[in-house]
Formats: C-alpha cells, sequence, structure tokens
C-alpha cells in the first residue's frame, strides 16, 4: 500500500524514479542487497562492505554528492536540499525500489551535522559540514561511559583549556563504529564545580591521533560492533567546541532529539526480507506445517507489517505538520522486542541443530544463531527497553513518575 501525500509529492516521487534511472551506474544495483543488508542481526555486513569498494558504489556517492543527495535534508547553503521529512523518505522509498545504495554519513549526517547548523559558528559550519559530505570526516559517539550509561548528565571525562586548545582525559564506552572513526563527538565537564548539566561541553576530537585508544568489545555472539575508548590527553582546537563552553547539555539534546523521519516508512525493510528468510528454513527443514511454526511465523509477519504501518502513520503525521510525540519510543521499543521474539522463534525451528557452532577460527556463529544472540543487545543500546517504557508511560499516557501515597 502506496501512501497518497498529495500531486506535489507526486511529481516529486516520478522525478526522483527518471532521475535514478538517467545517472545511477550500471551493475550498481545487483552488488548488494543495499537497503536491507545490514538488519539488527547484523550478518549481511561483510556483503555490503565488499559491495561499496566497487568503483560503481565511488561514482554513485560523487553523482548523489552533484545532486546535493547525500545529507538531502540540510538546508541548501550547507550542501543538502532542504528536503523535509516527507520527501527524505519518498528518496528513500524510491532509491529501495530501485535497488540503490542511500549514501548515508552515519552519525556525521544525523546527529553531528545538525547540531552543528543549529549550534556552530558561521566558521565551524563552513569547515566540518562540507567534509561531512564529503566523507573525510566519518564520526562515532563518545556519550556513555562506564557506570553513566544513561545518566548523561553525570559524564566525568574532563575536558581542560590549554590556550587555544582544550585536552580531553576520561573513558568512553559502548562506542559503535569506532574502528571506521576518523572523529568522536563528545561530552566531557569543563566546570567541575557548576551542576550536573551545567558543567559540560560538546567537542569535536580527532579520533585517529595520538591519545587515542579503543578496544573491541566482544559481544556473546561473538561480534564485536561496540568498542571501549580510552582518551589520554586528546588536543583538539577550541574551535571545535560547539556551541561555546559549559553550553554542552543543549547541544546534546539538539543531536539526541533530531528527528529521523525520513526512514518512517523503510525501517521495517530489513525485518521483511529476514522474515521471509526464517519462512525459507521452515519449508527447508519441513518445519512449514506445523502448527505452532505457523502460528509463530504468522505472529512474526503481523509484527513487521505493524512496524510498516506505523511508519506510514508517522510519515502522515509529519505531512501533516505535527510535531512528532512518543512515537520514536513506541517504535524502538516494538522492534526490538519483536526481534528478540524472532531470534527465539527462528532457535525453535532450527531445532538441536542450532546448540551447535559452525565450524572455523574464532567464535562463528549461524545466520539464526547470530540473530537469537545479538537481537538482546537491541533491547539495551539507545535506550533500554525499561526507559522506553517509562517515556511512554510519562510522556505519551500522562502517568505519574512515583505511585501516588494512599488517602
Amino acid at each position: 500500500m502506496d501512501l497518497d501525500l498529495g500531486p506535489e509529492i507526486a511529481r516529486f516521487r516520478a522525478g526522483l524514479r527518471d532521475w535514478m534511472a538517467a545517472h545511477a551506474p550500471d551493475g550498481l544495483a545487483g552488488l548488494a542487497d543495499w537497503n536491507t543488508a545490514v538488519t539488527a542481526g547484523g550478518y549481511r555486513r561483510e556483503e555490503l562492505a565488499a559491495a561499496m569498494e566497487h568503483p560503481a558504489y565511488a561514482e554513485w556517492g560523487r553523482t548523489l554528492a552533484a545532486a546535493r543527495l547525500i545529507c538531502p535534508q540540510w538546508p541548501q547553503e550547507y550542501g543538502g536540499q532542504g528536503m523535509d521529512a516527507v520527501r527524505a523518505a519518498v528518496l528513500n522509498e524510491e532509491l529501495h525500489r530501485a535497488g540503490l545504495p542511500r549514501v548515508h554519513r552515519g552519525m556525521g549526517e544525523s546527529l553531528v551535522g545538525p547540531s552543528v547548523i543549529v549550534h556552530g559558528t558561521p566558521e565551524q559550519r563552513a569547515r566540518l559540514l562540507p567534509r561531512i559530505i564529503s566523507g573525510d570526516d566519518v564520526y562515532c559517539q563518545g556519550f556513555s561511559e562506564p557506570g553513566h550509561g544513561s545518566d548523561l548528565a553525570a559524564v566525568e571525562t574532563r575536558g581542560v583549556v590549554d590556550g587555544g586548545e582544550i585536552v580531553i582525559t576520561g573513558q568512553k564506552v559502548w562506542t559503535s563504529g569506532a574502528a571506521r572513526a576518523t572523529m568522536m563527538f563528545l561530552l566531557c565537564r569543563t566546570d567541575p564545580d557548576a551542576e550536573k548539566h551545567a558543567g559540560l561541553s560538546y567537542v569535536l576530537i580527532p579520533f585517529t591521533g595520538p591519545g587515542v585508544e579503543y578496544r573491541p568489545i566482544r559481544q556473546m555472539s561473538g561480534a564485536s560492533e561496540f568498542c571501549e575508548d580510552f582518551l589520554d590527553g586528546v588536543r583538539a582546537p577550541l574551535s571545535n567546541v560547539i556551541g561555546g563552553l559549559n553550553n554542552g547539555w543543549r547541544v546534546a539534546m539538539t543531536t539526541l532529539g533530531h528527528e529521523r523521519g525520513g526512514s518512517a516508512t523503510t525501517a521495517h525493510l530489513g525485518f521483511e526480507r529476514e522474515f521471509w528468510e526464517l519462512a525459507g528454513t521452515a519449508r527447508k527443514r519441513g518445519r512449514a506445517a506445523d502448527p505452532l511454526v505457523r502460528q509463530q511465523l504468522a505472529a512474526a509477519y503481523t509484527g513487521v507489517q505493524l512496524m510498516r504501518f506505523s511508519g506510514l502513520r508517522t510519515l502522515a503525521e509529519v505531512a501533516e505538520g505535527r510535531p512528532p510525540g512518543p512515537e520514536a519510543s513506541v517504535a524502538k521499543l516494538f522492534w526490538s522486542e519483536y526481534h528478540k521474539r524472532l531470534g527465539e522463534i527462528a532457535i525453535s525451528i532450527v531445532g538441536p541443530d542450532a546448540l551447535l557452532r559452525p565450524e572455523g577460527p574464532g567464535y562463528p556463529t549461524s545466520a539464526w544463531q547470530n540473530v537469537f544472540l545479538s537481537s538482546r543487545a537491541g533491547t539495551i543500546y539507545s535506550g533500554t527497553s525499561e526507559i522506553q517504557r517509562n517515556i511512554i508511560g510519562e510522556r505519551g499516557l500522562g502517568l505519574p513518575k512515583e505511585p501516588r501515597a494512599a488517602g
């Protein structure tokens, strides 16, 4: 079902299709399942990484950049198209329909760039934003610390001003993409005497130079998608402090609150592909006629469709100009709990074979073992399920934070 967004958006969609047909390099669509290759289980990452080394991918990146279709939601004066969330969602839909990669600049595009646009100086915008669009700067996030995963205001990493530089010392943890990053955006404490929220600064630091060490954190799936980071006297110019000293909390709230409406109608696609693969596994193992398995698969398919229609509803609200509410927490809670259940269903379908790891060095896991093990992490990162329920209860349903005393 396609959502009718009116004639203007229909013309925009048709123009995108024509442009993609005219400009996409030959063979690019067949290199990988670009838009659904990386599911929450993550077992297609090698396929995607190999395809990104192909010359056609680099050519496509240059073509998108010339058309301002990298970071398209950024304002035109900063290299984007100023797309609203509806057009960004349509762009993502049409790229998926054509089997073409979005070429996303990761946290630089979705988190750092919007914060620099809102809080940065003209000099910072002119210097930092083009390097994100070009891919020269690849960012990872330095917010969480040991013992302070959810209490962001309790950051202990120190930032000391030394002349025209700020010197960072401390430890960060649960860092995604650290091995690929050249830069980190972090919160550090620059005024230890101020109240917790008031003494923080938001700093962009080089992540490949002296004083930086990161160590992969091995997960129970055998993968190492996160790292812990040790920062020992890392120096950055004061011009890399965004929003000014001791104003980091405000900048961080912009980072965390940035709207990602452009993925509203495509976020379910990886889960849908994964579902059909599981249905195929059930057929191959002779389990497709089992009434219990059929019931479980029907419930899983229903979950995928609920994600799809929830995304369409969010997009319709954005199109009507209504500000987002706690929908992001509802969506995050739903997909993470769904994926955990899917992993359990997959293991039950595979049966006793799920207890045996495949042969190979290290700690190899099969596709469904990986989903079962790694899906647990989805209920923890980006806000635990417990925190999401609190947000939904307090901000969505208006429930009191503490039970009222009887009488």
